[in-house]
C-alpha cells in the first residue's frame, strides 16, 4: 500500500503589516492561530512603532517557521524616507497607475529608487535587528520597469539571503487569460524573475491571490482556486485585518480585509487545507 503523499507546504502571506493598528491586530491573530506563515511589514506605515514590532515578533514565535519580510512601499498615500526622492505628488509618492506608466515610459531614475528601497531595508534591520526573510512590494511596485532594477540592486546589497516576490502564476495559458489583473502580473514578473536570477536572488516559484477587491467576491471559493495546483513553496497573497479609522484614511481596502480575516480564522479554511493536502507548517 502506498504511503500518503506528503503535504505541499505553501506560503500564505498577509501584506501591509504596519498600515494600521486594526490590520496589525488581525494579522497577529491569524499568525497565532497558525493560519498565516508570513507577513510583510510597511516601514513607512502609520502603525509601525516599537510596540507593534514587539507584538509581531511575539506572535511569530508562537507559529513554526513564520517569516517576516519587508513590504517595500513606493506609492501614495505614503511618503518616502529619503529626503531627495523624486518623483512625488506633493510630499507623497505617486499613485501606482502613474508610477507604472512612468516606468513603462522609462522616465524614472533607478538610483533614486535604489536609495529609497535601501533606506526602507535599513529601517527594517534597525527595527527587527536583522534583515528581512523576504522582500516584496506594495501594489506590486517591485515588478515595475526601472523600479525592479533599483529594487534588485538594493536587496542584493542589503539582504542577499532574502527571497523576493515575483507575481507570475504556474498555470496553463487558458486559465491565466481569465484574470486580466493577474495576467498583467504574469507579464511584469517575467523580466523580474530573469533579473533576480541573474543577481543571485531566490524567488517564489509561483504566485496567487490577485482578485478584484472592489467586488463582493467569495473569498473561500477564491482560496480554493488559489491553492489548486500551487507547487511546493508557492505563495498566496492576502490582506486580512480589522477596519479602523486610520485604515479608512489610507486605503480603499476596508471591509474586504475583515471578510478575508473571518474566512482564514474559520473552520472552512482548515478543511480546505486538509482536503488539498496543503500545510502552512
Amino acid at each position: 500500500m502506498n504511503a500518503a503523499a506528503a503535504p505541499r507546504r505553501i506560503w500564505l502571506c498577509a501584506d501591509d503589516y504596519g498600515i494600521s493598528p486594526g490590520v496589525n491586530r488581525g494579522i497577529r491573530d491569524l499568525i497565532e492561530r497558525g493560519r498565516l506563515n508570513a507577513t510583510s511589514v510597511m516601514m513607512v506605515g502609520a502603525a509601525i512603532d516599537r510596540g507593534e514590532i514587539d507584538a509581531l515578533e511575539a506572535a511569530a514565535k508562537t507559529s513554526p517557521r513564520c517569516a517576516i519580510g519587508l513590504h517595500v512601499t513606493l506609492t501614495a498615500p505614503f511618503r518616502p524616507l529619503t529626503m531627495h526622492f523624486r518623483p512625488l505628488d506633493g510630499d507623497m509618492f505617486m499613485s501606482f497607475p502613474r508610477l507604472l506608466r512612468a516606468g513603462l515610459a522609462r522616465r524614472l531614475d533607478r538610483e533614486i529608487f535604489r536609495a529609497e528601497i535601501a533606506t526602507q531595508l535599513a529601517a527594517f534591520a534597525r527595527a527587527f535587528g536583522r534583515p528581512p526573510d523576504f522582500v516584496d512590494g506594495h501594489q506590486h511596485a517591485q515588478l515595475y520597469p526601472q523600479i525592479r532594477d533599483g529594487f534588485i540592486d538594493a536587496v542584493r546589497e542589503a539582504a542577499p539571503n532574502a527571497w523576493v516576490r515575483q507575481g507570475g502564476r504556474n498555470l496553463p495559458l487558458a486559465r491565466r487569460l481569465a484574470s486580466p489583473k493577474a495576467l498583467v502580473l504574469d507579464v511584469l514578473s517575467a523580466q523580474f524573475r530573469k533579473r533576480a536570477g541573474a543577481a543571485g536572488l531566490a524567488v517564489n516559484p509561483a504566485f496567487a491571490g490577485a482578485y478584484d477587491f472592489t467586488r463582493n467576491a467569495d473569498f473561500g471559493e477564491l482560496m480554493g482556486t488559489f491553492i489548486a495546483g500551487l507547487p511546493e513553496g508557492g505563495l498566496v497573497m492576502c490582506h486580512p485585518g480589522f477596519v479602523d479609522d486610520i485604515l479608512r484614511g489610507l486605503d480603499p481596502m476596508t471591509d474586504v480585509r475583515e471578510r478575508e480575516h473571518a474566512y482564514l480564522a474559520g473552520d472552512g479554511f482548515a478543511r480546505l487545507l486538509a482536503e488539498s493536502n496543503v500545510t502552512l507548517g
